[in-house]
């Protein structure tokens, strides 16, 4: 299975404000970062010459694994606004 052959089918509907939101500060001092390793969609990068996590929120497949896998549970994880998000062609 090709995940991004199959990530390229979904629709996405993007909001211009992300609704993922991680605390800067947890992120820096988290060693594992497990957002970034676990994120099937590859929203989440650490920047490492910045010292910052990058949130392409707009590939968010709103499966929720970055929010549970968090260490220090200091991201603010939500659906997105209305009709934005992602659109799954089977229910």
């Amino acid at each position: 299975m090709n995940i991004d052959k199959n990530l390229s089918t979904l629709k996405y509907t993007p909001d211009t404000v992300s609704h993922l939101t991680p605390n800067p500060n947890d992120c820096k001092i988290c060693k594992n970062r497990p957002c970034v390793n676990a994120c099937p969609a590859g929203v989440y990068e650490w920047i490492e010459s910045e010292g910052r996590l990058l949130v392409k929120y707009e590939n968010c497949l709103e499966c929720g694994a970055c929010r549970i896998l968090c260490e220090k549970k200091s991201l603010k994880w939500e659906y997105p606004k209305g009709t934005k998000g992602v659109m799954f062609k089977r229910g």
